[in-house]
């Protein structure tokens, strides 16, 4: 029986793209359908996949990746949301029979138009030195959002009017001031024709109508009442802002940090956390990798998801770094000591674990490349992160998963 001060949190503990959207899938369906998923970091630059039993697959952004399961979707206020890559996200889930419940903070962030171009102006100007961007304005949001004048909410999109008056704003006075900071200011005559656009800006004001048409806009508590809580977590530990490679990081907090936030509103007690990595290694943008390979680890890897793309390149691999997976998660947990009365109850989860092939395991600890059969590899990454129950996922559907102890 489900008790309503305990949560399941799903956090990726590498560069993201580890695995989370089939384990937040996984403990969904077990949920059944009082279940709902808080996005309590990132933005619309997520790609979680999800594939179900029956081969549907979606790549999941704003919404929750238990949806397949049933489960509904709360944005949080450190939820970014985009309405035009929502209401796309949401006419993909239509074509596979999904209808998502989806409600989100009065106080989440909004991105607009104007912090999609600065941003991909910004990525495209960097040549070589890119940080990693996904070019949909996820950190210009942010940036926006340090000066009230030009903050925009989802409480904001109600009025068409004052609206339009806001971006105006952000169009003619931040945008062209904000490429002058950063010593690029001849790019917004370049693209005038885009930040000048009345037909771009007045989309925009009727997507954000067709959004709140589409979402409930309430508070936490009221979201979650009677619910079975699964956080959701966005990129993973390595990319976090403060802890991280600056300055190839996401502008969030991708471990507990908010989760701890958002459980004390609550009044949670419990928090069963998944740390979640592959069996590699792996970087999609630009940054510092660790042992980085020329070529993937395993003739089995295969990866739809992180396609090439102009602002993240390619895939990039390396082995899993032992040293490096338990610091990390270490760090992560130690956040829980501010919060008084709550206990964790941490997992590590090994994904893709069925593209090794008959391949050894490779790994890196204490400076060393090692290697050993698929059993040895997962105690000993149990061992070095010292968490004792594993879960392991040998394919992309649910019913790949199996829970172990080492």
């Amino acid at each position: 029986m489900y008790s309503q001060t305990t949560a399941q949190v799903v956090i990726g503990a590498q560069f993201g793209d580890e695995g989370k959207g089939r384990w937040v899938d996984y403990y969904a369906a077990k949920n059944s359908d009082d279940g709902i998923v808080i996005r309590f970091n990132g933005g619309a630059q997520a790609g979680h996949t999800v594939v179900t039993p029956d081969g549907r697959r979606h790549v999941f952004s704003h919404i929750g990746s238990g949806a397949f399961a049933g489960a509904k979707t709360f944005l949080s206020r450190f939820f970014v949301c985009n309405p035009i890559l929502f209401l796309k996200e949401r006419e993909k889930l239509a074509a596979l029979g999904i209808k998502p419940v989806t409600g989100i903070d009065p106080a989440s962030p909004v991105t607009t138009p104007y912090d999609m171009m600065i941003n991909q102006i910004i990525e495209k100007q960097r040549g070589h030195d890119r940080h990693g961007s996904c070019g949909i304005g996820f950190g210009e949001t942010l940036e926006r959002h340090l000066n009230p004048d030009y903050a925009l909410e989802v409480a904001g999109l109600t009025d068409q009017h004052a609206l339009t008056d806001r971006l105006n704003m952000i169009r003619r006075d931040y945008a062209p001031a904000r490429l002058a900071r950063l010593g690029i200011g001849d790019t917004f005559a370049k693209n005038a024709d885009l930040f000048q656009s009345d037909a771009i800006l007045e989309h925009y004001v009727n997507d954000a109508q067709r959004f709140l048409e589409a979402v409930t806009v309430t508070d936490l508590s009221s979201a979650t009442q009677g619910q079975h809580i699964l956080f959701e977590g966005a990129q993973g530990l390595l990319l976090d802002q403060h802890r991280g490679f600056f300055p190839y990081v996401t502008r969030s907090h991708t471990g507990l940090h908010n989760v701890l936030t958002l459980a004390n509103e609550l009044g949670l007690e419990q928090l069963e956390v998944t740390y979640v990595t592959r069996a590699y290694l792996t970087r999609h943008g630009a940054g510092p990798l660790p042992g980085e390979l020329l070529s993937k680890p395993y003739p089995g890897v295969d990866d739809l998801t992180n396609v090439p793309n102009d602002y993240q390149g390619m895939l990039r691999f390396a082995w899993l770094n032992l040293d490096l997976l338990g610091s990390t998660i270490a760090n992560d947990l130690a956040d829980a000591d501010r919060i008084l009365g709550l206990t964790i109850y941490p997992r590590l989860a090994i994904t893709c674990l069925d593209q090794l092939g008959d391949e050894l395991a490779v790994y890196c600890q204490s400076g060393r490349r090692c290697q050993g059969t698929l059993e040895m590899f997962v105690a000993t990454v149990a061992r070095s992160v010292g968490i004792r129950q594993i879960g392991c996922s040998f394919g992309a559907e649910r019913d790949a998963v199996q829970i172990v102890t080492s």
